[in-house]
């Protein structure tokens, strides 16, 4: 098992996340994320720590292996081994999706690191909407 240390969060601004309401119908895209950079090391430990404790101890995260750097297959996230597998699929190219053990799923759009607030913000408020 290959592990990063946790580093401590870096003094980024605050986690830019937007997740659909809960309850009502469900979602294909259950909210939005627009990461910093694509160093899933350095960026999953705060997305992480931003979600609802609803949603339990995230031990899976998939992402597209054509867009982020590479990872290795586990890394330790506040004490907690989180599994990382990288998908090649064309179908969900912009997508993030989280597993919680007997808890669910939750997809996330990414909104790429370098989009201007102008054309981020609106695609976070749609995919939190559900209007994605």
């Amino acid at each position: 098992m290959t592990t990063a240390l946790q580093p401590s969060l870096p003094s980024h601004p605050l986690l830019r996340l937007r997740l659909a309401p809960r309850g009502g119908q469900p979602h294909h895209i259950d909210g939005a994320w627009w990461p910093h950079s694509y160093d899933l090391l350095a960026e999953l430990p705060r997305l992480l720590a931003g979600l609802p404790r609803a949603w339990g101890h995230i031990s899976s995260v998939t992402v597209n292996g054509a867009t982020w750097a590479a990872t290795p297959g586990r890394m330790l996230v506040f004490n907690q081994v989180v599994r990382l597998s990288r998908s090649t699929a064309a179908s969900a190219p912009h997508t993030v999706c989280l597993l919680a053990p007997s808890r669910g799923r939750w997809d996330l759009l990414v909104v790429p690191p370098g989009t201007p607030r102008s054309t981020a913000e609106p695609l976070m408020a749609a995919a939190a909407g559900g209007d994605t």
